[in-house]
């Protein structure tokens, strides 16, 4: 068996061509006639307003993570590491310890997510076994001055509250 060779002619060979001087002026013409429409009429600006009127965020938006607890108050996370192992950014750190509480037989000392680090994918959430680890508070800005404020402790997670009831999360919300 042999192979057909086709050959095809390479475009671009003029030196018109190779200095793309026909679409770098079709591009600068388009972005000109915007610059000069909007200086004559800037009422048609799409803005957004961000301080003053926040976005509408449903419920199964991934924002910043938080933990859940049981009714009682107690950790729902068993130490299980799967958040941990299926985070693609590395930016979940687990400490385990053994628990008193006779709810299972581990849980977290520590519970770290490092905010800069995390792409918000929601592969923990999706991994871990007892819906411990949810992103649905709500918060879709993380804003400071201190790297260190970005690396989230186990008690921070637990005092961040959901921003929605369980009925709205569950059935995809608002």
């Amino acid at each position: 068996m042999s192979a057909t060779v086709k050959t095809i002619e390479r475009k671009g060979s003029s030196l018109r061509e190779k200095l793309y001087l026909i679409e770098i002026a079709k591009g600068m013409a388009t972005t000109f006639g915007h610059l000069f429409r909007n200086l004559k009429d800037n009422r048609k600006l799409y803005v957004r307003h961000y301080p003053e009127v926040q976005p509408e965020i449903p419920a199964r938006w991934r924002g910043r993570q938080r933990l859940t607890t049981h009714e009682d108050g107690t950790v729902k996370c068993v130490a299980c590491f799967m958040c941990q192992t299926n985070c693609p950014a590395n930016c979940i750190m687990i400490e385990a310890g053994e628990r008193l509480d006779g709810k299972a037989e581990k849980m977290p000392v520590k519970f770290n997510i490092d905010l800069l680090e995390c792409i918000y994918c929601g592969y923990c959430v999706e991994a871990c076994p007892l819906d411990a680890i949810r992103m649905d508070t709500g918060i879709f800005s993380v804003t400071d001055n201190n790297r260190d404020s970005f690396v989230l402790g186990l008690k921070e997670l637990l005092a961040t509250p959901g921003a929605y009831s369980e009925e709205e999360y569950k059935k995809g919300g608002a």
